[in-house]
């Protein structure tokens, strides 16, 4: 592959690319508008001097993230996407094309010439997924991290809260110069929030993620406790310090939580662990279990994202309907 040539079709907008002074795509801010960018993101220095063109996004999240921002028309590729976009997103997600159901590899990646690669998890990056981060902002390509998902001491948030979330949405918008859409954003998803009622009393939850031996379950730091504590859930796990941990179906058997939420995969679907909780001697007498107290989380809208706030809204809901 030619390095140089590949470095040269990429550059743009980040670091080590090339000036750009055109005016960027409609909808968005031009170039001689936009303020560039810093950022300390997961201990990587990203620099933004102009507004990226090219993108590509991976995983559910960052792609959820960018068409929730109105900014499709930046998009040359997706990839990883962990289920369907919300009916709202689905015209402007089929517009662009899907590089790779799981981590594209890097020559896949650099043939969209991105000028810019934003990530839900760090471990997309690397030398048998998309590359390096230092080996792409090499070539001039800007790469992001979402903040949430960040494991290094000092950046892994601790708790994680909508207010370090909303501060995400506000940082990748200030990337492309449309942070008065991050404020409309976060004033709506706010204004959901503050609308939840929560249970009249103490309910106690089990988030279950998947495993059968050894069940991994929402922690107490994570994005499944900020949710469980947004619709007045109390989490089982709430003790545990980390975003989610593997646990033993012992310990759930003796909590016996009042409801147990199911992150709904479509390759370890809700229906399929409620079987299996029915079908094993010791779950299958769990009070939730008996009274089918089940609620439903998506798996997109389970990592941290801007789907979070409407997951909120729904296990409110799912929990009002259980109450009658």
């Amino acid at each position: 592959m030619a390095v140089a040539a590949l470095a040269a079709c990429a550059g743009g907008s980040a670091s080590g690319g090339t000036d750009d002074s055109t005016t960027a795509a409609a909808g968005t801010t031009s170039s001689a508008a936009f303020t560039p960018v810093t950022l300390d993101n997961c201990g990587t220095e990203v620099t933004v001097d102009a507004p990226p063109e090219r993108v590509v996004a991976i995983k559910s999240t960052s792609i959820e993230m960018l068409l929730a921002l109105g900014l499709e028309d930046r998009l040359v590729g997706t990839a990883f996407a962990d289920g369907p976009v919300p009916d709202e997103y689905a015209a402007a997600y089929d517009a662009v094309p899907v590089l790779s159901d799981k981590v594209p590899g890097q020559e896949a990646l650099l043939e969209l010439q991105p000028d810019f690669v934003y990530a839900g998890w760090e471990s997309n990056f690397s030398d048998d997924g998309a590359g390096e981060r230092s080996a792409l902002q090499g070539l001039g390509i800007g790469t992001y991290v979402s903040p949430a998902a960040c494991k290094e001491d000092g950046y892994m948030p601790d708790p994680l809260t909508f207010d370090g979330l909303f501060d995400e949405i506000r940082e990748i918008a200030s990337v492309f110069g449309v942070e008065d859409r991050a404020e409309d954003l976060i004033a709506d998803q706010q204004a959901e929030l503050d609308a939840v009622q929560p249970p009249a009393e103490q309910t106690t939850a089990l988030w279950y993620s998947s495993g059968t031996d050894s069940p991994y379950v929402g922690a107490g730091i994570g994005a499944p406790q900020m949710m469980m504590d947004a619709a007045g859930l109390t989490n089982i796990f709430a003790d545990v310090h980390d975003t989610w941990t593997s646990a033993g179906w012992e310990q759930v058997v003796a909590a016996d939580p009042d409801v147990i939420v199911l992150v709904d995969a479509t390759w370890n679907t809700a229906d399929s662990k409620i079987a299996m909780l029915e079908g094993n001697p010791a779950t299958s007498q769990l009070t939730a279990v008996k009274e089918h107290r089940y609620l439903t989380v998506p798996f997109p809208a389970a990592e941290a994202g801007v789907r979070n706030a409407d997951a909120v809204v729904s296990l409110s809901e799912q929990l009002a309907d259980l109450e009658g």
